[in-house]
C-alpha cells in the first residue's frame, strides 16, 4: 500500500511508520527527532492527526512528546498505559480514522503489559497490515523480561500473556496481512530477529519458531525465556523517560553542537564530571587519541553500546568526532536519552596535535597478521558475547564479554604490566574494550581488527576448553 512508509534506522534496528490518507497522517513509534515526520507532512500537504505508540520503548527515547507539541497530534497508547503526560488511553477494539483508513487497537500484552498492536484496514475496509511493536518480530517475538521489575511479574508470567496475545489476537488474522514490527536484527529486544523488516503473517506462521501451530503454552514459555542476555542497563531508564516525559530534543542538539577550541576543550575534560567520548573510526582512534578517551565509534552499534557502558543518562559528554559528523553524534546520543553532550573538539584530533598536546595509541594488528604470528606469545582476551564464545573461540582464550564490563571488575583479574591480545568479531568491540582498559592503565594490549572468520579459517585451534571470567550469578 502506497499509504504506508517504513522509516528504518539501522543504528537502533528500529522501524517507525508514516501512514497517510486524504490529507491526514499517523506516525507509529516515532524517532526522537521530529524532522523526518514534519518534512513528510509538509511535502505531502497532510496533517499529522495521531501518534500511535505500541508500548513504552526501552531501547530508545521516542519522539511522541516533541512531535505532539509541534503538530497538535494526539498521542495514543493502548490499555494499561499510565503516563506522566496527556495522552489518549485506547480501549481494546477501539478504532481511529486517518483519512479513508481505519486503525483498530489490539491489546497484545506480553512484551510489556501495555503492548498494543495496531491493525490497519485499507480504504475498502479489508485488513491490510499490523504494526506489532515488540510483540511480533520477523523471525522472533519480543522478550518478556523487560517489564518484570515494574510489574512484579515473572518473565514466565509475561511470556504466558504473549502466547495468548499471539494466538488469540494476531494469528487469527488473514495470512496476507503484512507484519510491520518495531525492530529487526541487531536489536536487544529479541534474540532471533531477521534482517528483513517486514513480511506477511502467513509466512511468519510457517517460519517463526514462536508461531508454530503445534506449540504448547509451556513449550512457548520455555523457548521464549531461554538464553536471554541481561538487558542493557539503559533500557529501564529509557522506558521511564518514555513513560514520564523528557527534555527537548532541540535543546539537547543546541548544547551538544558547541564547537570548542583546544584550550576550551582541555578545560572541560579536566573536570571530573565530564566524560571524553571519541566516536571516530576504530583505525583512526587506535592511531592517536586523547588520553582517557572512551571509544564508541559511529560506524558500529553506537547507540546500544553508549547505553550499555555509560551508566548515567545525565553524564556530561565532550566529543571527539570526525569533521562533518558532529550533528550525527549528538543526535544519536539523544536518541537513547543522553542529552548532556556539552560540545565537541573543533578541528578534531588534528587540532589537538597541532597545539602540541599529547596523544596515546593502542598497538593494533590486522587479523591477517595475527594468524601468521605466534598467537601463543600472549594471553588472548575474547570480548564477544557469551553465546558467540560458546559457539567457537580460540583455544585457551579468555571470555571477557564487553556487555559485562560495567558489572564486573575484570581489570583487577590481570597484571597491568603483562601484554594481551584482545579481539571480537570485527575489531569494533575490542577497540571499545581496549579504550576502557587503557584508561585504567592497561597499556600493553595488542588489539586485533578484522573478521573473526579469518581466524576460524586460518587453522588456529578453536573450540578448546577455555577459562572464563563471566560474572557469577
Amino acid at each position: 500500500m502506497k499509504n504506508v512508509e517504513q522509516i528504518y534506522t539501522n543504528c537502533l534496528a528500529q522501524g517507525s511508520y508514516f501512514i497517510e490518507s486524504d490529507g491526514e497522517a499517523a506516525v507509529i513509534d516515532p524517532l526522537r527527532e521530529t524532522f523526518p515526520y514534519l518534512e513528510r507532512a509538509k511535502e505531502r500537504g497532510v496533517k499529522i492527526k495521531y501518534i500511535f505508540e505500541t508500548h513504552f520503548h526501552a531501547d530508545f527515547v521516542s519522539g511522541h512528546l516533541d512531535l505532539a507539541k509541534e503538530t497538535g497530534a494526539t498521542i495514543i497508547y493502548g490499555p494499561k498505559a499510565e503516563t506522566g503526560f496527556e495522552k489518549h488511553e485506547a480501549k481494546d477494539g477501539e478504532e481511529f480514522k486517518v483519512g479513508k483508513l481505519t486503525f483498530r487497537v489490539l491489546h497484545t500484552p506480553g512484551h510489556t503489559p501495555e503492548s498494543t498492536t495496531y491493525l490497519l484496514f485499507n480504504e475498502e475496509g479489508k485488513e491490510h497490515a499490523i504494526f506489532t511493536g515488540d510483540t511480533l518480530f520477523i523471525g522472533d517475538v519480543g522478550r518478556p523480561d523487560l517489564a518484570q521489575k515494574a510489574t512484579n511479574l515473572t518473565k514466565e508470567d509475561l511470556a504466558g500473556w504473549l502466547f495468548d496475545s499471539l494466538r488469540n489476537k494476531i494469528m487469527t488474522l488473514p495470512d496476507d496481512v503484512i507484519v510491520y514490527p518495531a525492530h529487526g536484527a541487531g536489536s536487544a529486544c529479541g534474540k532471533n530477529m531477521s534482517s528483513e523488516t517486514w513480511d506477511t503473517l502467513g509466512n511468519q506462521k510457517k517460519t517463526n519458531y514462536a508461531l508454530r501451530a503445534d506449540m504448547s503454552k509451556d513449550e512457548f514459555i520455555d523457548e521464549v525465556t531461554a538464553g536471554l542476555m541481561p538487558p542493557p542497563q539503559y533500557f529501564a531508564k529509557n522506558a521511564k523517560l518514555n513513560k514520564g516525559g523528557y527534555g527537548s530534543f532541540n535543546d539537547a542538539m543546541d548544547r551538544g553542537l558547541k564547537a570548542l577550541s583546544v584550550s576550551e576543550f582541555k578545560n572541560i575534560i579536566d573536570q571530573e564530571d565530564v566524560l571524553l567520548l571519541d566516536v571516530r573510526s576504530r583505525w583512526n582512534f587506535v592511531n592517536g587519541f586523547i588520553p582517557g578517551s572512551l571509544f564508541i565509534g559511529l560506524d558500529g552499534g553506537f547507540a546500544p553500546w553508549v547505553g550499555a557502558l555509560i551508566k548515567d543518562l545525565n553524564q556530561k559528554i565532550a566529543l571527539v568526532v570526525e569533521e562533518g559528523k558532529e550533528e550525527e553524534a549528538v543526535r544519536r546520543l539523544a536518541r537513547v536519552g543522553y542529552d548532556n553532550a556539552i560540545g565537541y573538539l573543533k578541528g578534531g584530533i588534528d587540532a589537538w596535535q597541532s597545539e602540541g598536546e599529547h596523544i596515546d595509541k593502542i598497538e593494533t594488528v590486522k587479523v591477517e597478521d595475527f594468524v601468521k604470528s605466534d598467537y601463543n606469545s600472549k594471553p588472548i582476551l575474547d570480548v564477544r558475547k557469551p553465546g558467540e564464545f560458546e559457539t567457537t573461540h580460540i583455544q585457551n582464550s579468555i571470555s571477557m564479554p564487553l556487555d559485562f564490563f560495567g558489572e564486573t571488575d575484570f581489570e583487577n583479574k590481570f597484571n597491568a604490566n603483562e601484554s594481551h591480545f584482545i579481539h571480537c568479531r570485527s575489531g569494533y568491540r575490542s577497540t571499545i574494550a581496549a579504550s576502557i582498559l587503557a584508561s585504567k592503565g592497561y597499556n600493553n594490549l595488542v588489539n586485533i581488527i578484522g573478521s573473526f572468520d579469518i581466524i576460524k579459517e586460518s587453522g588456529l585451534p578453536v573450540m578448546g576448553s577455555c577459562p572464563s571470567l563471566l560474572p557469577v550469578e
